[in-house]
């Protein structure tokens, strides 16, 4: 990946930076991602690389994690047949579409469908690592995350990139954007001719935060084409992380995120608005390699964001962050403070919790390396 910086001070591959040097800026980056590398890296998150079947232990009190577990594993294996079918001739005919009278029998794709805190992404990822393709041939990535590689290649692109892949999984699959919904629907049902397997999870419908998760028959009504590709894995749980917003930490001032970052190998150093200005003119498809090889980001100035499209621009770079577990260490007003009240009643008030909880896990993680406990 090549990351160009305006500035002197560039954050490496390990983030080290040579004694003496000023903090990189954020706002100094401007990432050129190729599209192909823009799919190459569409692959569980790091916190993820290491999961696997074995490694989610379900509850012996709910056994349908324990069918949960056993079915996916099926249905990886069922994969591995259906990509030898196509016959001889190297691994690159392995992942040629399958004639139809090939295809194994039943659903090709599965839909997770439970609360929080029941390993839906544990198990989304245990099922990517598990399928027997080579990583190129199969993509992880969150419903955001898809729309964002649409809009960056362009429709018929994707189809032509995704559309010999064996496998597509997609985490928090989102029905607060109709329009969203629409085209990913499309996208998806053009992966499925191709003979693309299918695998989500998804997100809480707007009108049902209180609930903690939504039924299976509201995911698939909005993909109404795609129905009968799914199979509903239903995984019953306590949905254990749906107690609110935990208490976000109190902000450090101007000087001490400064200091801290001149202190930490690796980190950045920007002033909040200017950061969420930066993030207009950089594609979403690409915050990930923005922050790539960042140990850490310090943010001055920390104030409500003005509108709704600057919003969601920062729950897109909440989620890169948190994905590559990146500590944040900020002044100004609390991450709960973010967003206004009536964001957080809108139709996407889900992102915009989802944020707060995220950054504040993050700033918790960044009060070590403050110094100050957090």
């Amino acid at each position: 990946m090549t990351i160009v910086s305006t500035t002197e001070a560039h954050i490496s591959e390990t983030g080290s930076r040579a004694p003496g040097d000023a903090p990189a800026a954020l706002t100094a980056l401007e990432p050129r991602v190729p599209a192909d590398q823009l799919v190459a890296e569409m692959v569980p998150p790091p916190r993820f690389d290491g999961v696997r079947f074995d490694t989610y232990i379900p509850d012996p009190a709910q056994p349908s994690q324990t069918e949960a577990v056993q079915v996916l594993a099926a249905f990886a294996q069922g994969l591995g047949g259906a990509a030898r079918s196509g016959g001889s001739g190297g691994p690159k005919r392995w992942f040629r579409r399958v004639p139809k009278q090939a295809t194994p029998a039943g659903p090709r794709g599965v839909y997770l469908d439970g609360g929080y805190g029941v390993g839906k992404t544990h198990l989304l990822a245990s099922l990517w690592h598990a399928a027997p393709a080579a990583p190129e041939r199969k993509a992880f990535g969150t419903f955001v995350e898809l729309t964002n590689l649409v809009g960056a290649l362009g429709f018929q692109q994707t189809v032509q990139t995704l559309g010999d892949h064996q496998l597509l999984c997609i985490d928090e699959f989102e029905l607060d954007d109709p329009g969203d919904t629409v085209l990913v629907s499309s996208l998806l049902a053009r992966l499925v001719d191709n003979g693309v397997a299918l695998a989500a999870t998804s997100n809480t419908l707007p009108g049902k935060l209180g609930e903690g998760r939504f039924a299976a028959a509201d995911f698939l009504r909005e993909i109404q084409g795609l129905s009968a590709h799914f199979r509903t894995l239903r995984i019953d749980g306590e949905d254990y992380r749906h107690r609110g917003l935990p208490e976000a930490p109190e902000p450090y001032t101007d000087e001490e995120v400064t200091r801290a970052a001149h202190r930490i190998p690796g980190a950045s150093l920007d002033a909040f608005p200017a950061l969420l200005d930066h993030l207009s003119r950089v594609h979403p498809s690409r915050y990930g390699a923005l922050v790539k090889g960042v140990q850490a980001v310090c943010l001055t100035g920390l104030g409500p964001v003005p509108d709704q499209s600057t919003a969601l621009r920062l729950v897109v770079l909440a989620d890169r962050l948190y994905d590559r577990e990146v500590p944040v260490l900020a002044s100004g007003v609390p991450f709960d403070e973010l967003f206004s009240e009536e964001m957080l009643k809108g139709g996407y008030r889900k992102k915009y919790f989802r944020a707060i909880s995220r950054l504040t896990a993050l700033a918790r993680d960044g009060g070590g390396l403050a110094g100050t406990g957090g």
